[in-house]
């Protein structure tokens, strides 16, 4: 099956229920569906997890003739069955997030200071096994753009990503003072590497892309007390994650997968970013917030940027959370010094995660690797063929060596490796 073939049979999947079911669910039982249309908007190496797509609507209400987008987010049809599994629980995650947590989330912020937090709403969900389906308010018709991922978030990028966080975070913590309950779900507790019991898909996946910073590493030279420090976290990445998931004061509901692509800006005039919202909840978990500070900080921040505005960056994030938390009532305060010992002491996310995204983030997206056939063997290639293009940046991409080893280096001086 290739692209193309691949695309259609995703298509197949948004039916006319689908689409009247969320056009009622946005502008009420009155609105009548007159047309649709799909219209794909990703580029090749978007689709992984999801197939996203949109529907172009026109529909009638009141008497008027009006017009209206939704996202969607499909079962991919890779058709690789050891695979099912994962796509399922991913899928039952981020609409349990969309359709249960975010409502929740929204009203307790809302009657804290106005706001919500900075999300699309969801308008459907469809969960039967591969047929997957949810429907998302179209950002883009607000202006909301995506950052090109082979640049480093600036600092005021950067910034509203950590506001954004924030906001979830707190509002996390305020509603688990409320409602406890909310967030015992067993698919919110489980660990990276570990989405559905018994299967050691996401695992071994990232034991691969280790596998191949060191092979990057080795290449380089000099780096070899790094090569073998990377050899013992492969070894214990179980541990690591389970470890990750035990409760602490820190604990919230993080994003998971908190880098530029998973984004949205929206820009003044003189093009300065204004306002940001957070896609894709597909690995939202209960974590230390650390997590997603060393996620965002270490995949979408070049070391140029990260390191002298550390202090700047980690202040603008305990502000947000603390002033969420004033506005909500709630008991936890963050002062400065925990928040800078808590993100070192998860820097090993920053580093595991900065390993695992360097080739996605950084490759043209017009050499992008797609998964165009059937079969597991075709699925594992595709990662297989990252890794390749991977280590072909590292001689035609100006951007590779020196945003990948300040990661290192960073953590070589920090202590985090050992020099």
């Amino acid at each position: 099956m290739n692209y193309c073939e691949r695309t259609r049979t995703c298509h197949s999947l948004i039916t006319e229920e689908s689409v009247k079911e969320a056009l009622r669910a946005d502008k009420g039982n009155e609105a009548q569906l007159t047309s649709w249309e799909i219209k794909d908007f990703t580029r090749k190496g978007d689709n992984y997890v999801a197939l996203v797509t949109s529907v172009e609507v026109e529909f009638a209400l009141n008497g008027e003739e009006k017009k209206v987008s939704y996202v969607i987010k499909a079962n991919p049809c890779h058709d690789a069955k050891s695979y099912e599994d994962v796509t399922h629980a991913i899928f039952l995650k981020e609409a349990h997030f969309y359709t249960n947590l975010l409502p929740q989330l929204n009203l307790i912020l809302q009657a804290a200071s106005g706001k919500i937090l900075d999300m699309p709403l969801c308008y459907y969900s469809r969960m039967e096994r591969n047929k997957e389906l949810i429907i998302l308010e179209d950002l883009r018709s607000r202006g909301f753009k995506m950052f090109d991922r082979r640049k480093g978030l600036d600092v005021d990028h950067a910034k509203l990503a950590l506001k954004g966080l924030a906001k979830l975070h707190a509002a996390s913590l305020l509603l688990q003072e409320k409602k406890p309950e909310s967030l015992e779900a067993k698919l919110l507790n489980r660990p990276w590497g570990n989405l559905v019991e018994g299967s050691t898909n996401v695992l071994s996946i990232l034991e691969n892309t280790l596998d191949n910073s060191v092979t990057i590493l080795n290449r380089i030279g000099g780096y070899e007390t790094t090569v073998s420090w990377i050899k013992g976290i492969k070894g214990n990445l179980p541990k690591i994650f389970e470890n990750d998931v035990k409760p602490s004061k820190y604990h919230v509901l993080c994003h998971g997968d908190a880098w530029n692509n998973n984004m949205l800006f929206r820009y003044s005039e003189d093009a300065t970013p204004e306002e940001v919202m957070l896609l894709d909840l597909q690995a939202c978990r209960r974590v230390s917030f650390a997590n997603d500070l060393n996620f965002l900080l270490y995949t979408s921040l070049t070391g140029d940027i990260r390191k002298p505005n550390l202090e700047t960056l980690l202040e603008t994030y305990r502000v947000q959370f603390n002033a969420v938390m004033e506005a909500g009532g709630g008991d936890l305060r963050l002062d400065k010094t925990e928040v800078f010992e808590e993100f070192r002491r998860k820097n090993i996310i920053g580093a595991i995660f900065g390993m695992v995204t360097i080739g996605v983030v950084l490759v043209d997206p017009q050499e992008a690797i797609e998964v165009t056939a059937s079969g597991e063997g075709n699925f594992d290639q595709a990662f297989e063929e990252v890794k390749k293009k991977t280590l072909e940046m590292l001689e035609t991409n100006p951007l590779m060596r020196p945003r990948f080893l300040a990661m290192f280096d960073e953590f070589i001086e920090n202590g985090l490796i050992p020099s």
